[in-house]
């Protein structure tokens, strides 16, 4: 590795430690604000507020935001060098422009494989820290309402609630199927269940019941009865973000369990499984438009490529909202839905690219 190398891998990898930090205090500062009176009402100790919270909550932003904060010291520290002409020193000097990005990727190849290192192994261990922080001081997860809910709770056997309210434990317009095969045998149906913590059982009102039994059709009413089943209100209600304190093998196998059962947030488990994986290898993307974009040296100087970095920055999270919502709502695949985005900024990055200067 020579000189130059050096050089520019240190000053990259400086720049976005530098911005890394200035970020986490500015979002750990507002974050303090927003939640200051949460913090005086509450009982937990200053100790876990700050290691147990505070500390995980710098994790999980700094792996969120890691390619998006490269972008901006690539940016940054590209453009000094522009403005004071040492880019064009180094082209004149024999240097190709192809040659000046080596140290560049190898700087980003640190930084992807850190993400990709954390994102899947280390980072669940924080976040299943700074959640049950959450849980337990900042908010009950469970005081909501959740609609058109679908659970498999046995084979053949799936239970419904069109809405479910998790302070209450109840649920409205309940129905429970039994199939054999192809063939249903049992459906039951009713305006209201309630689940019993004490016992553990149901308690269903204004019920109906249908059974075919030998070809017959058996018929059955009532207005309440108590019963048993595999299922509790917190298979109806768990936070989507709960997926993120899993490592990759346990995200693996839930996944797997809440599509047996037919759960209506799949598709959110699955673009959490697959950002973990498409999110850093966004780093050589940014990489590449940032080197692309700040290589020239213009009038407007660090301040026009820091601008136009910000502009792609907020495009690229907008992209990345908008294929999410096409993802859970239009029936986009997850797969694509976290790397369109990938692949249009690496397409825009090659045409940048090849206007460059060389």
């Amino acid at each position: 590795m020579k000189i130059l190398d050096r050089y520019i891998i240190k000053s990259f990898l400086t720049t976005f430690f530098f911005i890394l930090g200035m970020l986490m205090v500015l979002a750990v500062i507002i974050d303090l604000v927003e939640k200051m009176d949460d913090f005086v009402s509450i009982t937990a100790p200053i100790g876990d507020i700050v290691l147990d919270y505070y500390l995980n909550f710098i994790f999980f932003y700094s792996n969120m935001f890691a390619g998006l904060i490269t972008f901006l010291a690539v940016i940054f520290f590209t453009s000094r060098l522009a403005q004071r002409t040492e880019i064009v020193a180094m082209l004149s000097g024999g240097v190709s422009f192809r040659r000046f990005f080596v140290p560049y990727f190898i700087a980003a190849t640190f930084i992807t494989a850190l993400s990709l290192w954390g994102n899947h192994f280390i980072l669940p261990d924080a976040n299943a820290t700074r959640l049950e922080f959450e849980e337990n001081y900042l908010r009950n997860a469970f005081q909501i309402k959740g609609k058109n809910h679908h659970r498999e709770i046995e084979p053949g056997t799936i239970a419904y609630f069109e809405n479910f309210y998790h302070d209450k434990n109840m649920g409205y317009r309940f129905s429970l199927e039994k199939w054999d095969g192809d063939s249903l045998y049992f459906k039951l149906l009713s305006n209201r269940a309630f689940y019993d913590t004490l016992n553990g059982s149901w308690r269903i009102e204004d019920y109906f019941i249908r059974e075919f039994v030998d070809g017959r059709s058996l018929i059955r009413n009532g207005t309440s009865m108590d019963t048993i089943l595999p299922l509790e209100p917190g298979d109806l209600g768990q936070r989507v973000t709960y997926a993120s304190s899993m490592d990759y093998y346990e995200l693996n196998d839930f996944i797997t369990e809440k599509q047996r059962q037919g759960s209506d947030q799949v598709k959110h488990f699955l673009i959490e499984k697959h950002q973990r994986t498409a999110t850093p290898f966004a780093t050589y993307i940014f990489t590449l438009i940032g080197v692309s974009l700040a290589s020239r040296k213009t009038r407007g100087g660090t301040g026009l490529h820091i601008f136009v970095g910000l502009m792609l920055t907020f495009i690229f999270i907008f992209a990345l909202r908008l294929t999410a919502v096409g993802a859970t709502n239009a029936g986009l695949s997850p797969l694509l839905a976290v790397w369109i985005p990938n692949l249009i900024f690496l397409l825009i990055g090659l045409w940048i690219y090849r206007r460059a200067p060389k």
